[in-house]
């Protein structure tokens, strides 16, 4: 018999997380936090501030990088191209779905 563990995180829109908390709750280091960062993947609440703070929303956006990184072994420019495709994927997707709402017959 093969058991399965699975982490579940209920996340709150109005918590912040500092980069270390983030790097934590994601399975990355902070200097992978910092490259997302670099290189627009991941932003956070005011990039001007000393302290870098993120919504809760970044960890699936974090944990989405460690996956790749650790399934494809991209570096932190392959991980920013590969999610900015799922994300412009999924968006795409979203439309698709609203289209296909308003059409008469819901046409698959």
């Amino acid at each position: 018999m093969r058991v399965e563990l699975t982490e579940v995180l209920w996340l709150n829109d109005h918590q912040d997380l500092s980069l270390m908390q983030l790097a934590e709750l994601s399975g990355q280091s902070a200097e992978e936090i910092q490259e997302l960062v670099d290189y627009g993947v991941i932003d956070p609440i005011d990039p001007g501030a000393a302290e870098r703070t993120f919504a809760a929303e970044c960890i699936a956006q974090a944990r989405a990088a460690c996956r790749l990184r650790a399934d494809f072994e991209l570096d932190a420019g392959g991980l920013a191209l590969t999610l900015a495709l799922l994300d412009r994927v999924h968006d795409l997707e979203a439309q698709l779905r609203d289209l296909r709402a308003r059409l008469p017959g819901r046409i698959r």
